[in-house]
């Protein structure tokens, strides 16, 4: 099985490359001409989000560094090893929502202090993959297309995470031991 995975994956991107072209070459769509159309609208895009980012980076940053995060994580962190649940994975449930790059710092330091073997690798990696960057998704394609009310979504991707974060705990938990 795991060859089988193994050689589909080191195949599936350059056969989507070849083929993505050619099938639109059989229907009739300019590719070249619809790509530059597609590249001219995303430069557009991308500078229309700027402000958006630049805000959401500056919150982040003010909660990060008021000391915020350090001082909910501490009143939660009882909670968590009354549980048994790891508590160093704590602080990248609070800001997996936030930022991917911070996150993903977060766990690489987990992964290199505890090892990607360990409980608290194996946790970290699957919050990792099991949760998004809800502020950002929300900040860059809502601000993107001009959405200005994102109250229900901003509560369905957080509790969303939620969900994400406590399931990937109970799965490692569960699949790999205590």
């Amino acid at each position: 099985m795991y060859e089988w995975v193994t050689s589909i994956s080191a195949w599936l991107i350059p056969f989507m490359i070849v083929f993505i072209p050619l099938y639109a070459a059989f229907k009739k769509v300019p590719v070249y001409e619809t790509f530059i159309d597609g590249a001219k609208e995303g430069f557009g895009t991308a500078i229309n989000i700027i402000p958006h980012l630049v805000g959401m980076m500056v919150a982040i940053s003010m909660f990060r560094a008021s000391g915020a995060m350090d001082m909910l994580a501490s009143l939660i962190r009882p909670l968590f090893d009354s549980l048994g649940i790891p508590s160093e994975v704590l602080p990248l449930g609070l800001l997996r929502p936030l930022t991917g790059a911070g996150s993903l710092a977060f766990t690489t330091e987990l992964i290199k202090t505890y090892g990607p073997d360990s409980m608290i690798g194996r946790i970290s990696s699957t919050i990792q993959g099991s949760t998004d960057t809800t502020l950002y998704v929300l900040t860059v394609y809502f601000g993107a297309v001009g959405i200005r009310k994102s109250k229900y979504a901003l509560k369905v991707g957080l509790f969303s995470d939620l969900v994400g974060f406590f399931a990937a705990i109970i799965i490692c938990l569960f699949v790999f031991g205590s």
